[in-house]
């Protein structure tokens, strides 16, 4: 399930990105922008909805959220996991998180178009 979820959601990503570059060319990477959005919203509402009981099934939860969100933007993970820590009143870990997963993130990219152009 978590394969099928993924390689649609992987699939959606090309084609959401692929859409807004072609409709709105800039600089600013507002595909990817726009897909990480709409894949946390997404997680959100799945996680939502496997809270409130009956509403979605814990195999729909895991297809939708580690399959279907985790192939469309693991951005998605990151903000959910994100939201369980704020959620956990753990406030320090989360801010923690996430200024160590932007800049170590951004110095993981450099670095390796560092490594590979040098």
């Amino acid at each position: 399930m978590i394969a099928i979820g993924g390689a649609l959601g992987s699939i959606s990503r090309y084609g959401c990105q692929k859409w807004i570059y072609q409709l709105y060319a800039h600089p600013f990477p507002f595909g990817t922008f726009v897909v990480n959005v709409a894949g946390s919203f997404l997680v959100g509402l799945f996680f939502a909805l496997s809270e409130k009981g009956d509403l979605l099934s814990a195999e729909w939860r895991i297809f939708l959220t580690a399959g279907f969100c985790g192939g469309f933007t693991t951005f998605s993970a990151f903000s959910y996991e994100t939201l369980i820590l704020f959620k956990n009143g753990e406030f320090a870990y989360a801010l923690l998180y996430v200024l160590a997963s932007v800049i170590v993130g951004l110095l993981a990219v450099w670095l390796g178009f560092i490594l590979i152009k040098t």
